[in-house]
C-alpha cells in the first residue's frame, strides 16, 4: 500500500525524526491514552521496535504506503481495524518490496506474508481468521530479524491477552 502524504511528511520533518507520531487524530481515528507512532514485538528472537505511522480510517487505509519509494528499516505503518474481520492486501502502486504481518485483537501475529511485489494486484489475504490489524515493514525485514508467526505485537489498540501493560 501507498502513501505520499507519508513520505512528504518525513521529508518534511527530517532524517532524524523518527518517530513522528501517527498524525492528526480526526473525528473518525480513535483515540488512545498512550502514544500511537511505536510499535514493540516480542518473540523468541528478542524485541524489535518500530516507528509508524497509524492508518485507522477509511481513507488512511486506502493510501497507505502509496508511491513511497523508500522507507527507513526502522519504519512501518500499522494499520488498525475498529472490528475483527477477514483483511486482504494488495500492492496497487507501491512502489517498495513489504513483509505484513496480520494481527488478532490481541496483537498475535497470525500471519505473515513475506515480500509482497511492488505493483502487483494479486489479493493478499490475512487467512480465514478475524483479525484487527495489519503492520506493513520493509520487505525481508521479518525473516531477517527473525519475527514470526505468535509473536506479540504491542500498541495501545490491541488488548494484551495475558497480562496489563503500560506505555509509559
Amino acid at each position: 500500500m501507498g502513501n505520499s502524504h507519508f513520505n512528504r511528511r518525513r521529508v518534511i520533518a527530517g532524517l532524524g525524526a523518527l518517530a513522528v507520531g501517527a498524525g492528526p487524530l480526526t473525528a473518525k481515528t480513535p483515540r488512545y491514552r498512550c502514544p500511537t507512532g511505536r510499535v514493540t514485538i516480542q518473540g523468541g528472537f528478542g524485541t524489535a521496535a518500530f516507528n509508524v505511522d497509524v492508518a485507522a480510517d477509511v481513507e488512511t487505509r486506502a493510501r497507505g504506503l502509496m508511491y513511497v519509494k523508500e522507507m527507513p528499516l526502522s519504519r512501518g505503518m500499522l494499520f488498525v481495524y475498529p472490528a475483527p474481520q477477514l483483511l486482504s492486501f494488495w500492492m496497487r502502486n507501491t512502489l517498495i518490496e513489504l513483509d505484513m504481518l496480520f494481527l488478532d485483537r490481541f496483537g498475535v501475529i497470525q500471519k505473515i506474508h513475506h515480500r509482497a511485489v511492488p505493483l502487483n494486484e494479486t489479493p493478499i489475504s490475512g487467512g480465514d481468521q478475524l483479525l484487527t490489524g495489519v503492520l506493513e515493514i520493509n520487505g525481508g525485514l521479518a525473516k531477517r530479524m527473525g519475527i514470526a508467526q505468535g509473536d506479540i505485537l504491542r500498541h495501545p489498540a490491541f488488548i494484551s491477552q495475558s497480562e496489563p501493560w503500560s506505555c509509559s
